[in-house]
């Protein structure tokens, strides 16, 4: 920017470079030359047609009127007699003008003609100033997200880089060095090159100990206008540590721990934590385990199942072949060196390993088939991940993990000194003392979804192509011939035609048939063995060596990613405290409630005890030949029609139900003697979640059941009490009642209780009619334990006790609209009975169904009796998370849908009935809160509209930003595919209210999570519901109330509009704006109407 001073010629030059605009010429489509960057948009006028971009030009031309003017009223002075002249004169018929009007005429032509390149020449740079100040602010970390240019530099760059290291990895050096050179000498794609490429290349020499290429590279770098950073200086560093002569030495920082807090200790020693991150780190650099499916006692064909082994030895050994050959033929292509090949990403495992996860993914194929793209994108995530772990391992990190964990392992052991510092202080303070070698962070790329599918896709064909089968292997009466086991098909989905792998219908029948008794899974399906390694930072933590990311995103977007990089490190502590402390809560299995849940699982299921049945027990998909449906009407036939189509996704629904019941029943068998631990991340609005997916305590009412604490801890006095309130509030039952009348409750019904616990498949079966049956039995259990103990209060219970939230989302919507009455239906402001939102509106509901009986209204009169809580609740809690009355209804409709008696034929008609009156009932009870809402809502959709994204930042320092965008996928000259992503207005706007409530839910969690930390609690969380000891649910429930106080005494709705107005408003004064009118024009009008929506709530705040 500097240069902008000299010459315009050079200025202009060098903005062009920068901005990679081409000084060609560009032809219009009616063969003229037109300008580079002009349009050949024409516009019709009265007085003719002028091209836009002279439109535009004209416009920008206004700014330099003042600029040019006078030279130009100097020139025109000048020629006036000419051009006086010029005006009458007509050139005669077969004869040329006079020498001296020519002359005369072709100098002011001339003057005119330097005047308008001189006015073009300013404009254009002008203009190319405007957009490289567009450019440099559009590139930084807090706008990247807003400009599609430099997310398609950013896809491209990524995706050169993991070829780069694919490259280097499978020690194809000299491809790696001829790609990058072949992109530097281009300038075109130079401009694609940043730093982090040339130190891929500086690291490579590095670790040869050659000066002369890292001078080499350093040489690359000044040419390519790059500066040097970090990774650039420690890899001359290190060559120079590799070279006898000189062995340089750095200081490592230390850091400082938090005095003020101290970790608990862990019920391990030092010794028997140590052995299980040796048994831990061996499953994750074997990257898959295989385990015993519950399902292994059911009798099977062992002649089928060897058969299908035999089959699987015969694709093995074809896939090998197969891809050595397509190696082979990519290795010797000779195309460019600046394209993008799939070779060296076929280098980075053994053909091996890339066969195995194939047939991996052709055992855990449904029989409906998947799409594609999806089985596609997880062939590329396993090679990915493997990938990871063996890089880590090629360069020495796990050497380096391993002594650091095990230092680690100090501050949680039992047997060692006490430490005052946190977990993630420990690490960082371990990290630095073993400063020398590789990062633990790794050198890896994660690779762009474009390259992960292109891979998959690849795999995919090769699976297609050479894994086939004798058509007679199932019957020996057809002809023999081999026959593909999977084929390609195209199928719509939502409209769009998709790719869809299919199953042949013979390997259907033999896995069926084979019904394999084991199961096997990626590493990082499985519960840790081990105590997860605290996350420090966004990008280091969880797994030992498995890649995971902190914040977890939709396809394709990478904003949060960037506002996580740009965060300094402390406004991250407490979110990464809070997550370490969730996965460091260890567990194990309820061993007695799994074996009846086993048992009943292998007995064809209960669908009332939400445990799915078996395939044998799916109905039968009707089939008809064609001479019978000959003879049917266009109804009949269409009746038909949609009867095979229910049949079918009848099927499919069950089979998905059984095989996750199978996956999470054969996870807690293989853990049943073990202790484990779940480590965590978040989703893009902080919401917490298990990494594990299949088995966890974020799971239905089984997998919650057959989880308990790994620690146990005595009940105390009141610890039983709390047991039995847990018990009726599992049940469903008195909701509206007092803690103490549950209690009283409970005590009633004690001989229920008991015989649940004795005889629970024999008995009165009481715990069945439970909204949570299985939490109900498993709490029945643990309650038999303890009073038949000899000394209840010294009982030793791992069992854990929920708190709940009362419609946790409406609880923040009255704290932050101070709403009274809201605020004491979900139980924000103290009453002698608990209240219950839920209740509360199916009796308005009630009431306004009473009275429009008493009208006529037919639909009603059906619906007397058929109002109650459980038929309303998934609406009224969804309501303030954004569901629209099209979701509300269908979630009215299944709730209908699974009471025996109601009518079916009024199922429609009546939860269409019912989702108005729930509407209408929380309209009235919630009034306050409404203009909140309508603020969020339209703050959304004006910052939407103006192509923005909405972002915002919690009130522990996690920036938020909403990832919602839709794709257009295009062709880019690097030969690389990539998606433009553009805002998604529509979900922008409906999504910010709930996301923002979302935001302050995790906020308060993970402030109760820190504290009870402190206070030395077992804690862990779904969302709103706490966890924990029954001695001291006490001390939690103190903990959350001054945690939910503390954060809503805090201006949140203050501090949002400051952040909003500052980072989407030009001109706003912090701090300014409340009661002053002169401040709203420093606001762009489309937002004033905003502002009026938070005076309002900020005077009702005040109030």
């Amino acid at each position: 920017m500097e240069k902008l001073s000299q010459e315009k010629k050079t200025k202009t030059k060098k903005l062009k470079q920068k901005l990679g605009l081409e000084d060609k010429p560009v032809k219009s489509s009616k063969g003229k030359l037109m300008l580079p960057g002009t349009s050949h948009k024409t516009i019709s006028t009265k007085a003719g047609i002028k091209t836009a971009s002279t439109v535009k030009k004209s416009k920008t031309l206004k700014n330099q009127e003042h600029t040019v003017a006078a030279s130009k009223h100097e020139h025109t002075m000048a020629a006036a007699p000419v051009a006086a002249a010029n005006v009458p004169i007509r050139k005669a018929k077969g004869k040329g003008p006079a020498p001296e009007l020519s002359k005369a005429r072709n100098r002011a032509e001339e003057l005119e003609r330097k005047d308008e390149a001189k006015a073009r020449e300013l404009a254009e740079v002008e203009e190319l100033e405007r957009k490289l100040n567009q450019w440099a602010v559009s590139a930084s970390p807090e706008l990247v997200q807003d400009n599609s240019e430099a997310r398609v530099y950013g896809d491209i760059q990524r995706s050169v880089r993991c070829y780069l290291e694919a490259c280097v990895f499978c020690g194809d050096i000299d491809r790696a060095h001829r790609f990058l050179l072949s992109h530097h000498r281009m300038a075109s794609r130079r401009n694609l090159l940043n730093i982090g490429l040339y130190n891929i290349m500086m690291r490579v020499w590095a670790k040869k100990g050659s000066l002369n290429q890292i001078g080499r590279m350093f040489i690359l770098v000044e040419e390519a206008g790059l500066k040097p950073n970090l990774g650039s200086y420690c890899a001359a560093l290190e060559c120079m540590g590799r070279n006898p002569d000189c062995s340089p030495h750095c200081v490592s920082p230390m850091m400082q721990g938090n005095t003020d807090a101290k970790y608990p200790k862990m019920a391990f020693s030092l010794e028997e934590l140590r052995e299980r991150f040796s048994r831990q780190l061996s499953i994750e650099q074997a990257s898959t385990i295989t385990i015993h499916s519950v399902e292994a006692m059911k009798p099977v064909t062992s002649h089928m199942r060897d058969l299908l082994a035999v089959q699987r030895l015969v694709w093995h050994k074809a896939l090998v072949g197969a891809l050595r050959e397509s190696k082979m033929i990519l290795a010797s292509s000779t195309q460019k060196a600046t394209k993008l090949s799939l070779y060296p990403y076929l280098c980075l495992l053994d053909e091996k390993d890339y066969v195995d996860i194939m047939i991996q993914s052709l055992s855990n194929l449904p029989p409906s088939g998947e799409s594609l793209h999806i089985l596609a994108k997880e062939l590329g995530n396993r090679v990915h991940n493997k990938f990871c772990i063996r890089m880590k391992g090629h360069n020495q990190m796990v050497d380096k993990l391993s002594h650091i964990y095990n230092e680690y392992t100090e501050l949680l052991a039992k047997d060692s000194k006490e430490f005052d510092v946190l977990p993630r202080e420990r690490w960082w303070k371990l990290e630095a003392e073993h400063s020398s070698g590789p990062s633990l962070l790794g050198d890896e790329t994660h690779w762009p979804h474009m390259v992960v599918v292109e891979l998959g896709t690849y795999l995919v064909d090769l699976m297609v192509k050479h894994m086939k089968v004798n058509s007679d292997i199932l019957n020996s009466a057809y002809d023999r011939k081999l026959i593909p086991v999977l084929y390609h098909m195209y199928t719509f989905r939502s409209n769009k035609q998709v790719g869809f792998i299919k199953l042949h219908p013979i390997l259907t029948q033999m896995q069926q048939d084979a019904m394999d008794t084991t199961l096997t899974f990626d590493s990082y399906v499985m519960p840790m063995l081990c105590p997860p390694v605290p996350w420090t930072s966004a990008k280091f933590g969880a797994y030992l060596l498995t890649p995971t990311k902190m914040m977890r995103a939709v396809e394709g977007a990478n904003q949060h990613e960037i506002l996580l990089e740009k965060c300094q490190d402390a406004d991250l502590h407490a979110v990464l405290d809070s997550l370490n402390q969730l996965g460091n809560a260890a567990w194990r299995i309820n061993q007695p409630l799994l074996d009846i849940i086993i048992s009943i699982f292998n007995d064809k299921g209960s669908e009332k005890l939400d445990v799915p049945p078996p395939n044998s027990e799916a109905p039968k998909i009707p089939r008809y030949n064609q001479q019978d449906s000959a003879t049917f009407t266009s109804a009949e036939k269409a009746h038909l029609k949609r009867e095979v189509v229910n049949a079918k996704k009848k099927c499919s629904e069950m089979h998905s139900l059984r095989m996750d019941a199978l996956y999470k029943l054969s996870i807690a068998n293989h853990m049943r003697d073990e202790v484990f631990w779940f480590p965590h991340n978040m989703d893009f609005r902080g919401r917490t979640y298990p990494c594990p997916p299949y088995f966890n305590h974020l799971g239905s009412d089984v997998t919650r059941a057959v989880l308990v604490f790994a620690e146990g801890k005595p009940l105390g006095p009141s610890g039983l009490e709390w047991l039995k309130i847990h018990l009726v509030n599992l049940t469903g039952l008195r909701k509206r009642s007092s803690l103490a009348g549950r209690l009283e409750y409970a005590n009633s019904i004690m001989d229920d209780i008991l015989d649940s616990a004795d005889n629970p498949l024999n008995g009165k079966k009481w715990w069945q009619n439970a909204d949570e049956p299985w939490q109900t039995l498993a709490c029945c259990m643990e309650i038999a334990n303890a009073v038949r103990s000899p000394d209840p209060t010294h009982f030793i219970s791992h069992f854990p006790v929920h708190q709940d939230g009362s419609c946790n989302g409406l609880q923040h919507y009255a704290a932050l609209g101070r709403d009274v009455i809201g605020a004491t239906s979900v139980n924000l402001i103290p009453c002698e009975v608990p209240q219950d939102v839920y209740s509360g509106v199916a009796q308005q509901v009630e009431e306004f169904r009473a009275r429009d009986a008493e009208k006529g209204l037919k639909i009603a009169q059906v619906l007397e009796c058929f109002i109650s809580r459980k038929v309303v609740k998934q609406t009224v809690m969804t309501v303030v998370y954004g569901v629209t009355r099209y979701g509300g209804r269908l979630q009215i409709e299944k709730r209908l849908k699974e009471i025996d008696d109601f009518p079916k034929e009024y199922v429609w008609d009546a939860s269409h009935y019912l989702v108005h009156q729930v509407f209408s009932s929380l309209k009235e009870m919630f009034t306050g809160t409404r203009e909140i809402q309508d603020w969020l809502t339209e703050s959304a959709r004006l910052i939407a509209k103006s192509g923005s994204t909405v972002e915002w930042v919690t009130p522990l320092g996690l920036p938020i930003i909403q990832p919602y965008h839709r794709s257009r996928t295009q062709m880019v000259r690097v030969n690389v595919t990539y998606s433009r992503y553009l805002r998604y207005t529509v979900k922008q706007k409906n999504a910010f209210p709930p996301n923002f409530i979302h935001s302050l839910d995790s906020t308060h969690m993970m402030l109760t999570a820190l504290y009870c930390y402190s206070a030395g609690l077992t804690f862990v969380s779904v969302h709103d519901c706490f966890w924990t000891h029954a001695i001291t649910v006490d001390t939690m429930n103190k903990v959350c109330r001054e945690q939910f106080v503390a954060l809503h005494s805090q201006p949140i709705l203050q501090e949002l509009s400051n952040f909003l107005l500052k980072k989407y408003c030009s001109g706003f004064k912090s701090g300014l704006w409340l009661g002053h009118s002169r401040t709203l024009t420093l606001v762009p009008k489309p937002l004033l109407r905003c502002l009026g929506c938070v005076l309002r709530v900020v005077n009702l705040l005040e109030d």
